[in-house]
């Protein structure tokens, strides 16, 4: 019996799957899952003052930039055919209630208007949170005594829900004023997407979509962002509002939500410890565009084993990009994306 299996697995028709496998240009022409530079986001951190860029310890080949510096370093972006950037601002004054957040003048809303007169063609995507405007560094408005809005039935500390609603919908529209092609509310509040979307409608401003970090976990791989956007909490931590790193039925839940609230993509992150989250969404949510945010910590630890010698830096970024794909994700917010966009350009 067992000649005969053999002979019926070895001998003629017989399935051999590594056919498929056998050279370089098979491979291509059935690879299942296509990774594009069109498909790529990168993160921007800039600063007031004149000094051009700082180095980001935790983050090699991250800067923080002057709005001066800014121009430059999109224009090599654009460059390598990079589409987008998601800016995140670091004020020179910090306050309780965020309050350069929405500012006209604003680190953010100035960085716009210099990217949009010196790279028209890149498109800006804004991050719109408090936690790098406030002095507690928390991501809105905080339960104190002396606040105006303060819950005696909640503790003190606590982040207040509609309170940071109004200001999150203020900083929307200042972004939009300013030139933002798509703005991004990103401290998982509770009705942050509806807050946003009725304050730009009734400003004049339908067009501009929403991009909802719509399940954002209270995730230990944020520490090196944490830095570079010197937004860490002075106290506490962020489980009132970020998801729980073990719930994924809830993850479903926040981004139906979202849709019916008007966002126009969905987001998840981090990114690969939460692919399984990223396929459930694509499942559950097959026309909205999604993307995954691979975050400073995987990013970190990547270039630490690049730097020891353990891993082939441009094979593993490829991989892993491509996996953040495999899962659903139509685009990928990732530290990574200039390196890779050259990378992929030489392939071609």
């Amino acid at each position: 019996m067992k000649d005969e299996m053999a002979a019926e697995r070895d001998g003629p028709g017989a399935i051999r799957p590594r056919r498929l496998r056998s050279g370089a240009a098979l491979r291509a022409m059935v690879r299942e899952t296509r990774l594009s530079v069109d498909q790529l986001i990168y993160p921007l951190f800039v600063t007031e003052g004149s000094q051009p860029r700082k180095a980001v310890s935790s983050m090699p080949g991250v800067y923080q930039l002057s709005v001066d510096e800014l121009p430059r370093e999109a224009a090599q972006l654009h460059a390598l055919g990079i589409p987008a950037v998601l800016l995140f601002g670091i004020p020179a004054h910090k306050d309780p209630g965020g309050s350069g957040s929405y500012a006209e003048d604003g680190v953010i809303q100035r960085a716009i208007g210099e990217l949009k007169k010196e790279v028209p063609g890149l498109l800006v995507i804004t991050d719109v949170c408090m936690c790098e405007y406030t002095d507690h560094g928390h991501c809105g408005i905080l339960n104190h005594p002396g606040n105006a809005d303060s819950n005696p039935h909640l503790p003190e500390g606590y982040l207040l829900n509609d309170p940071t609603l109004d200001a999150i919908g203020r900083i929307a529209l200042s972004h939009a004023r300013a030139g933002a092609d798509v703005v991004a509310p990103s401290g998982m509040i509770d009705g942050m997407v509806r807050a946003v979307r009725k304050r730009l409608d009734a400003s004049g401003y339908q067009n501009v979509p929403v991009m909802s970090y719509s399940v954002k976990y209270a995730s230990a791989l944020y520490g090196p962002f944490r830095e570079a956007a010197e937004g860490a909490p002075k106290f506490g931590d962020r489980r009132t509002h970020q998801m729980d790193p073990a719930n994924a039925r809830e993850a479903l839940r926040e981004a139906r939500l979202d849709v019916e609230e008007g966002a126009d993509f969905l987001m998840v992150k981090p990114a690969l410890p939460y692919l399984d989250i990223v396929q459930r969404l694509r499942l559950a949510f097959p026309e909205q565009p999604l993307a995954a945010y691979n975050v400073s910590g995987e990013y970190a630890m990547l270039k630490a084993a690049a730097a020891n010698g353990w891993i082939d830096e441009r094979q593993a970024v490829l991989e892993l990009l491509t996996s953040i794909r495999r899962a659903g994700a139509d685009l990928i917010i990732s530290y990574h994306a200039k390196d890779a966009a050259r990378w992929l350009a030489e392939k071609n």
